[in-house]
C-alpha cells in the first residue's frame, strides 16, 4: 500500500520527492527548472506551486497585523508601462498596488482600484497604527492624514527631483517594488488572475528574507496539509 503523503493529501507524488519541489520552489526556480530536475510532469508541478501561493496568501492575510513604527507608503503600476505625469489616471490595463513598508522589517502589499485618498487613506488607517510615522511622496492622495490623527506625516516631492529630505525618504517601498518587477519577469505572460498569488509570494518571501523558507513552509504543510 502506497504511503500516504503527510504534506500533500490525496498526492500522487512521495513524501521525498514533494520536498524536493518544495527545496526548489523556496529557492526560487521556475516551474520549468523544477520539472526538469525532479523529472515530474509540468503540469504536476504548475499544480503544485499554484497550491504552495494560494497557501502563502491565506498565510500572509492571517499574519497581516498593523505596522507601527517608521512608515513608507507608495504605489506601483505592474504591467504595461504606464504614461509618464499620469499617476492615478491612465493606468488602463495596469495593476495597481500599494504598499506600506516598515523600515527594515516588513512589507504590506494590496491590489487597488485607483489611487484616490480615499483609497489609499483607509488603507492606511487599517494596516498602521496612529503612533506611526508616515513618509509619503507629494501624491495628493496621502493629503489630509494629519486630520486622521497621523501627527508625523514627511513627504518628499519627487516631481521636484527631490527624493529625500533629511531621514524622510521612500527608498525602502521603491526598492521593494524593484524587487518585485525584477522577480515577476520570469513569469511575463502570468494570467492576471494568478498575479495576487505572485504579489503575495514576493511579499512573503522579503518578509521572511532573513529565516530558512523551507523550514517555514515544510513545517505549516506538515501541520496542515495541501489539499
Amino acid at each position: 500500500m502506497k504511503r500516504k503523503n503527510k504534506y500533500y493529501n490525496r498526492s500522487r507524488i512521495s513524501e521525498h520527492k514533494f520536498r524536493q519541489v518544495l527545496k526548489y520552489f523556496c529557492a526560487d526556480l521556475t516551474a520549468d527548472q523544477i520539472a526538469s530536475l525532479t523529472n515530474l510532469n509540468r503540469n504536476t508541478i504548475n499544480k503544485i506551486l499554484t497550491l504552495i501561493r494560494v497557501r502563502i496568501l491565506e498565510i500572509s492575510n492571517l499574519q497581516s497585523t498593523p505596522l507601527i513604527g517608521q512608515i513608507e507608503v507608495d504605489e506601483s503600476y505592474f504591467g504595461a508601462r504606464r504614461v509618464r505625469g499620469r499617476r492615478g489616471r491612465g493606468a488602463k490595463g495596469k495593476i495597481i498596488v500599494f504598499g506600506l513598508l516598515k523600515r527594515g522589517d516588513k512589507v504590506y502589499t494590496e491590489i487597488v482600484d485607483d489611487c484616490s485618498a480615499a483609497t489609499l487613506q483607509s488603507i492606511i488607517r487599517g494596516k498602521t497604527s496612529i503612533d506611526s510615522v508616515i513618509h509619503s511622496d507629494g501624491w495628493r492622495g496621502y493629503n489630509g492624514l494629519v486630520d486622521f490623527g497621523y501627527k508625523k506625516h514627511f513627504r518628499v516631492y519627487h516631481s521636484k527631483d527631490e527624493f529625500a529630505r533629511g531621514s524622510s525618504h521612500i527608498n525602502g517601498i521603491e526598492s521593494f517594488w524593484g524587487y518585485a518587477k525584477t522577480r515577476l519577469v520570469k513569469f511575463k505572460g502570468m494570467d492576471k488572475n494568478m498575479f495576487k498569488y505572485h504579489l503575495k509570494e514576493c511579499e512573503f518571501r522579503f518578509n521572511n528574507r532573513k529565516q530558512n523558507l523551507y523550514e517555514i513552509l515544510l513545517k505549516e504543510f506538515r501541520n496542515r496539509p495541501l489539499n
